[in-house]
């Protein structure tokens, strides 16, 4: 089988028209392309104006990739984040501030991990949910862009509708949503470098409707890197929240989100142990399969608070694999009552906490 190339590629791309009538190659339409083996990313410069009318060519990118020698998946995004200024705009002023995004979200909270695999994006919906079903104005947004879990934890199987400029959340279980997963193929791989991610996040802040908010959870991928720097530059973060498991070896990466917070001056406002013991629903007998109570010393160790324990339950995974999560399904269960007193301990923490303005970047 033949290995496609980023110029044979942009050769079969030519033909295809953008709104204006133009080559999409030779306007410069084609950001990146990124080919790993069959599988071919690409991103679409696209002004905000005119999302909706360059959603077909999209699809048209789509199609024609798909139909190359040596593509086995292809997928087109549009992006926005090199859009420049008109020319008759005037440069910053030296020093200046880049605006801040969701000026009116009041509170931002990040929902963070060292490491994958220890319930962060559970956590982050089953909150989101929790601080809704007290009366808040929720929103979520999953700035995980390459593991996007939002759209089948929350059922949803839809692309948001584009009005004007703006994308419009998707509404589920009483909070605003709004995912990359929303928007690719649940099975596609965002073969991006950061530069995309970062310009995708900002999109996905900057350009969707969220309308006034109390609190916008936010589903952050595992580790400390782009997308975390992003948030912490271009949002006033209002805090983060950090999930472990009780291992060692969990709590050792959650010190590092921990740490990496601190760097950027955003608040901590606690650390919360996700599978932190099961209950065998039969005999009721108590089990601590990863340990107990090591995020509860840790977070002693680093000077943050203890925000709480949510039980290994097999209708927390269920719910989460079928689309309802438990503490909208069943919010009087025992997993349901734990993220609902994880909600108020979040809460409790955001009336004492000042919004975080970002890092200062200073060049020696």
């Amino acid at each position: 089988m033949s290995v496609p190339t980023a110029d044979t590629l942009r050769a079969a791309l030519a033909g295809i028209r953008d709104p204006a009538g133009r080559d999409i190659v030779a306007a410069g339409r084609i950001e990146g392309i990124e080919i790993r083996g069959g599988l071919v990313q690409i991103a679409l410069l696209t002004d905000r104006a005119e999302a909706a009318a360059m959603e077909p060519v999209r699809r048209e990118v789509e199609r024609v990739l798909a139909a190359q020698p040596g593509v086995t998946n292809a997928t087109a995004v549009l992006t926005a984040h090199k859009t420049q200024a008109p020319p008759q705009a005037a440069p910053p002023a030296p020093g200046a501030k880049t605006a801040l995004l969701l000026a009116e979200v009041t509170s931002i909270v990040a929902v963070a991990s060292g490491k994958g695999g220890v319930g962060k994006s559970t956590v982050a919906v089953n909150l989101a949910v929790s601080l809704a079903r007290a009366g808040l104005r929720v929103g979520l947004l999953d700035a995980d862009i390459y593991g996007p879990s939002l759209p089948r934890m929350l059922g949803i199987a839809k692309k948001p509708e584009v009005r004007g400029e703006k994308m419009i959340p998707i509404e589920a279980w009483g909070i605003k949503c709004m995912s990359i997963g929303f928007l690719v193929e649940e099975e596609t791989p965002m073969i991006w470098r950061g530069p995309m991610v970062m310009g995708a996040l900002e999109q996905m802040m900057g350009q969707v409707a969220w309308g006034a908010l109390d609190v916008l959870v936010v589903d952050m991928p595992p580790g400390t890197g782009d997308a975390q720097l992003t948030m912490a530059q271009r949002v006033k973060l209002a805090g983060a929240v950090i999930v472990s498991t009780p291992q060692d070896i969990a709590l050792i990466d959650a010190r590092r989100g921990v740490r990496m917070f601190e760097k950027v001056n955003v608040p901590v406002l606690g650390i919360v142990e996700n599978m932190s013991f099961f209950c065998c629903p039969a005999c009721g007998h108590r089990a601590e399969i990863f340990g107990h109570g090591g995020a509860r010393a840790e977070a002693a160790r680093l000077g943050a608070a203890f925000l709480g324990e949510i039980p290994l339950l097999l209708e927390i995974r269920t719910g989460s694999d079928a689309g309802t999560p438990v503490a909208a399904a069943a919010p009087d269960s025992p997993a349901g009552q734990a993220f609902a007193a994880l909600a108020g301990a979040v809460r409790a923490r955001l009336e004492g906490a000042a919004p975080s303005g970002g890092p200062k970047i200073v060049i020696a």
